[in-house]
């Protein structure tokens, strides 16, 4: 899947936006901080919109948070979790006219085992140095990286 060009972004942002104001008021939501064995953390870059992210989606109906987590970062980046993550925080996020809830869960090497994956949803994704993100990492997951690195508690907005 190709870079979709700005004005037809804008068109297709208005209307999700639309759809989540109209139909899902209230969405749940799951995001991976996965850590490697040199300290770096995996971060993705969708195919649909700019910058570099945690690795995560939306929870299904009828699926646990975990069960979300795992099938998230498998689809993403062929993580594949050996038993529970943990959680780390719960997050609201009322940007874009939804009411978004995300969990957070931190994941360690050693946890999980690594298959590589292709998705037309992300375009790449990577390990890299905490103190060298790619430089349109998005904010939200910039502050997310500090949280966790720094032990602090979790804001309450994502």
């Amino acid at each position: 899947m190709q870079h979709i060009p700005r004005p037809i972004w804008i068109i297709l942002r208005f209307l999700i936006r639309l759809y989540w104001r109209l139909a899902r008021p209230l969405t749940v939501g799951v995001r991976g901080f996965v850590r490697n064995a040199a300290g770096e953390v995996l971060l993705v870059r969708h195919s649909y919109m700019p910058g570099w992210y945690l690795p995560g989606g939306g929870v299904s109906r009828g699926e646990t948070m975990q069960a979300a987590l795992a099938r998230e970062l498998d689809e993403e980046a062929g993580v594949l979790l050996r038993g529970p993550a943990r959680l780390f925080g719960l997050y609201a996020n009322f940007r874009e006219f939804k009411s978004d809830h995300v969990a957070m869960f931190v994941i360690e090497a050693g946890s999980y085992d690594s298959e590589p994956r292709r998705s037309a949803e992300i375009a790449e994704y990577g390990f890299y140095p905490t103190d060298a993100l790619p430089e349109d990492t998005s904010p939200s997951t910039k502050r997310r990286i500090a949280e966790v690195l720094a032990g602090r508690a979790p804001d309450e907005l994502w």
